[in-house]
């Protein structure tokens, strides 16, 4: 009955010759995520998984507002994801200075 979410959109932007820009992260994208910055194999809710993947969406998410400058509701989930991540790179500092060094040198946050 319905058609797969990305898909469909995507053939909907073809037919009518636009370009498609999903802000959501796949879950591809997001089991990669997992593999690169989780402790053990079933670790999938760490401090370091969950900035990586805020860090991510942040990036799309930024990238969106570029182009659309009035979309005031994706800027208000931009400001409360970097808020989210604040508060856990805080919290990581607190617990693990180590993995805190290590994540901020991954994600390349700080310079």
């Amino acid at each position: 009955m319905f058609k797969e979410f990305p898909t469909f959109y995507i053939e909907l932007a073809n037919m009518i010759g636009k370009e498609v820009f999903i802000m959501a992260l796949t879950k591809d994208e997001k089991a990669s995520i997992i593999k690169e910055f989780a402790k053990n194999e079933k670790d999938t809710g760490s401090a370091e998984v969950q900035i990586a993947i805020l860090t991510k969406e942040i990036n799309v998410l930024t990238e969106h507002l570029k182009e659309h400058t009035h979309d005031y509701h994706s800027r208000r989930g931009l400001l409360k994801k970097v808020g989210q991540r604040r508060n856990m790179l805080q919290y990581l500092a607190k617990k693990d200075i180590q993995s805190y060094r290590e994540v901020i040198k991954k994600l390349g946050l700080r310079k």
